[in-house]
């Protein structure tokens, strides 16, 4: 698609980069908030927390990122079908801004119980974030030509923006939180929406052109020689087929980095020694650890692909990369727990938890960019945003299996639940080694790349992609 922008840099379109300032402000407001939500939930004292139980907050946290994940099923819709995605995301965005000032209010303005304006301000930001979240990426893509060599290493340098909020997110709402109290973290998380926004409103006409103006399905229909929307081919649906049983994976994956916003954020609070001589670590700056590992090592992990040629992965043994990483960061955690022994009293040592963050991020590094980028690869034009929301929509499951998981740490105990993860991914790494070759030979050289033995009919030819 053409984007009528207004020149490139760095090699780019010039809208790659509002769209990475748009998403950079949008992900603060996200991560800035998460950062400090279960936290404000647990607390007991005098500061204004809610008071509740570990797991009521944790099984909250998971039905809260989950919804946040399913909802761009809906808003990818809407925006193939009739808003676009230009104006999906500038409704989302005033949505998750008057969001985020909801619960920065003081609640007893509401309702004495507090809860009134809480459940309002989340209902907010997940219907918001429904319209938002699936569309700026699809727009990413949709500034490159169809074989496009750039478009990986585009969704690379969004990929940093988005880390690069969140990086900042988990020190301002720390500090913000730490000095004035947790509505201060809130208040932040707005004003940071509010920059989004006025990013998106200021730039895109010059810098987008008419990228994300036109449904997608209209573009598709226009560009059918019948002007309607045809049955999907069996390419199609191979590569749907590519999808979906990646996402299973992706579910695993997520089911156990998203600990750290529940699980490893309350373990961390609870039982890491966190001082660095006379001074204690906020709890909140450890959200901090992710995005600066990315942004540190996203470059070198891409230059290493480019160096690679010919011999770099293919996706599924990317993912496959991820599992096993994953796996390696909560075998981290395992020593940390271990490092207490059977005294829960005692301190463990907070360079275990850092150690996980970086394994984790490095795993992160080989799914998500990389699934981005094979969404826009793969799914068909008319339900480009909607795939990209079933790619969020697994995602959705994953965090609501992550609140699940966590809700039960009372029970299990952190050992077993954190070496039962390990355990997990380990193994669904290995699984999709294994089915590897068939997934590449769906695709039909969406990445360039042919399998060892190639597909045959019941005649034994081959089959044509």
């Amino acid at each position: 698609m053409s984007n009528n922008g207004s020149g490139t840099l760095f090699g780019h379109p010039k809208g790659l980069f509002l769209l990475f300032g748009t998403e950079l402000w949008e992900r603060f407001s996200y991560y800035a908030m998460r950062a400090i939500l279960v936290l404000y939930l647990t607390d007991k004292t005098v500061s204004g927390g809610l008071g509740w139980s570990t797991e009521d907050a944790l099984s909250l946290y998971g039905i809260y990122t989950g919804l946040v994940y399913i909802t761009p099923l809906i808003g990818g819709w809407i925006a193939d079908n009739f808003l676009g995605q230009r104006r999906s995301i500038i409704i989302g965005g005033l949505l998750m801004a008057v969001g985020q000032f909801t619960l920065a209010l003081p609640h007893s303005m509401v309702d004495p119980n507090a809860t009134t304006a809480f459940y309002l301000g989340l209902a907010l930001l997940i219907v918001g974030n429904g319209l938002f979240k699936p569309n700026i990426s699809t727009m990413v893509g949709d500034l490159y030509e169809e074989g496009d060599h750039r478009r990986d290493g585009a969704f690379t340098i969004f990929y940093m923006g988005i880390n690069l909020g969140a990086l900042l997110a988990g020190i301002i709402a720390g500090a913000a939180t730490a000095a004035y109290g947790w509505k201060a973290g809130f208040l932040a998380a707005g004003i940071g929406m509010l920059f989004s926004l006025l990013f998106q409103m200021l730039f895109a006409e010059k810098l987008l052109g008419d990228v994300g103006k036109v449904p997608a399905a209209k573009r598709a229909a226009s560009m059918s020689q019948t002007g309607r929307n045809q049955a999907l081919t069996k390419q199609e649906i191979d590569r749907l087929k590519v999808i979906m049983i990646m996402g299973l994976f992706v579910v695993v994956f997520w089911a156990g980095f998203e600990q750290a916003g529940g699980l490893m954020n309350i373990y961390t609070q609870e039982y890491a020694d966190r001082m660095i001589g006379d001074f204690e670590v906020p709890t909140a700056w450890f959200q901090s650890l992710n995005p600066f590992f990315i942004i540190t090592m996203a470059p070198l992990l891409a230059s290493l692909w480019v160096k690679m040629g010919d011999k770099e992965p293919s996706s599924p043994i990317k993912f496959a990369i991820a599992l096993f990483l994953l796996a390696i960061g909560f075998l981290c955690m395992v020593g940390a727990v271990l490092q207490q022994g059977d005294d829960m009293t005692a301190k463990t040592s907070m360079l275990w938890i850092v150690a996980a963050y970086y394994f984790h991020t490095m795993g992160e590094l080989c799914l998500s960019p990389i699934g981005l980028s094979m969404m826009t690869k793969l799914a068909p034009l008319r339900l480009a945003s909607l795939m990209m929301g079933v790619w969020f929509g697994f995602n959705a499951i994953a965090n609501y299996v992550a609140g699940m998981i966590g809700a039960h740490v009372g029970e299990s105990g952190p050992l077993a639940i954190f070496g039962g993860i390990a355990l997990t991914a380990a193994a669904s790494g290995l699984i999709l080694v294994v089915f590897s070759n068939q997934l590449i030979r769906w695709m039909h050289g969406a990445e360039g790349k042919v399998a060892t033995q190639p597909e045959t009919a019941p005649n034994g030819k081959p089959v044509e992609a």
